[in-house]
């Protein structure tokens, strides 16, 4: 079976309009988290949210940014990066191919053409509202900005869809049924109606008067997590491609694990967890010792914070050093598993995991080896990358050297 290889990384988060410039600020360990300014937040419960630090409409074009819901734009800008980090590979379109998840999708355009019609009436409705609002936008525009014509996927698993996204493109590749692809998450969610949604459910932060230190994954005080938005979008290839173009290579995409718990819509499942890092650890042929890091999902919330630490020491024991990089961006709900396959790529690349910003006192109840105090200096031989959603989604990437 052929190795899916890494050539290409973009990324636009809350810490930068670049991968560049977001990695240097996971290791600084900055927040992203602002308080939202925006007169619809008011008189919600949670004010707070990771918003883009370069808006995406900066780098496009005015026809572009016009034509394309926020989701697409951001999947864009960092598809973009992603290419021309990856060299541009010369490649059959044939055998070229994208899959990038999404959550929700053009949900900004949904809800505000919405308020058009019942405001102004059906004439004054967009004509590109279907193909802004619709959640494989992302993946249909970058496909035809790179002329991909072996396939345009999405996955919309909730949180883990870019994490599937990317488990999907590396089978595509290992299968033979592409040479390069395209792959990643993209979300642009922050907004009024999915703020007060979560809000109900009690699922957000509330500390409106410290936006910085409100995402506090696995500390004592943690009250839920933080709305985001952000797209991360890396390039794939055979080894064997990769090889003979001469492309730089990031890392390995060596194994994953998707499983369902099947269990509960929205409350996390520990045995459901567990069974993706051992599926993911299986497919990569190696053993739990194996593992040096792991990126968990971890987004703030009490009991989801718990049940993930439970599921990583039963999987890999407490050996493993777990970060939580969502402590500085937020929770970018479809794009969060693909810049957590990410940071543990580049953890595995460059010897250095991000620490946990807002990690005062640890959860009694967190039996793991969390990062903590800055980013740690260390040799990582294979890391661990988590990603779940609601719907009992589970899925693990195992990447390599």
């Amino acid at each position: 079976m052929r190795e899916a290889v890494v050539t290409g990384l973009g990324a636009t988060t809350p810490l930068g309009g670049d991968l560049p410039s977001t990695w240097e600020a996971l290791l600084a360990g900055r927040s992203g988290v602002t308080l939202i300014e925006h007169e619809w937040a008011g008189e919600l419960p949670s004010r707070i949210a990771g918003l883009l630090k370069v808006d995406p409409t900066e780098v496009l074009s005015r026809v572009e940014a016009r034509r394309l819901d926020r989701v697409e734009q951001m999947a864009l800008v960092a598809g973009r990066e992603a290419w021309e980090s990856a060299g541009r590979p010369e490649v059959d379109p044939l055998r070229l191919a994208v899959v990038i998840g999404t959550g929700i999708g053009g949900a900004n355009t949904l809800l505000g053409q919405y308020e058009t019609i019942t405001s102004s009436g059906p004439r004054r409705v967009s004509p590109n509202t279907i193909p802004m609002l619709m959640p494989n936008g992302p993946s249909a525009y970058v496909s035809m900005d790179i002329g991909a014509k072996g396939g345009a996927r999405t996955p919309v698993s909730a949180c883990a869809a870019g994490a599937e996204a990317i488990a999907m493109a590396a089978d595509l590749i290992r299968l033979d049924r592409a040479d390069v692809v395209v792959t990643g998450g993209a979300e642009a969610c922050v907004h009024q109606l999915t703020m007060a949604a979560f809000a109900q459910m009690r699922a957000l932060s509330t500390r409106n008067d410290s936006p910085e230190t409100a995402s506090r994954p696995f500390d004592v005080t943690r009250d839920g997590f933080v709305m985001g938005e952000g797209a991360a979008v890396m390039v794939l290839e055979s080894a064997e491609f990769a090889a003979a173009r001469g492309a730089t290579v990031h890392g390995r995409i060596a194994g994953s694990g998707i499983t369902s718990s099947a269990d509960h819509i929205t409350a996390s499942h520990p045995e459901g967890q567990s069974r993706a890092i051992r599926a993911a650890l299986a497919d990569a042929g190696l053993s739990p010792l194996d593992i040096d890091h792991v990126h968990a999902h971890a987004t703030s919330t009490p009991q989801g914070d718990v049940a993930e630490a439970e599921a990583i020491a039963s999987a890999l024991g407490s050996h493993p050093v777990v970060t939580a990089t969502k402590s500085m961006t937020g929770h970018l709900i479809g794009a969060s598993g693909a810049l957590g396959a990410m940071s543990a790529l580049l953890s595995v690349r460059d010897g250095i995991v991000p620490g946990v910003l807002n990690l005062e006192e640890l959860d009694p109840e967190i039996k793991i080896d969390v990062a903590r105090g800055g980013a740690r200096r260390m040799p990582v031989r294979a890391a661990v990358a988590n990603s779940f959603g609601f719907g009992g989604h589970n899925i693990s990437l195992v990447l390599t050297p």
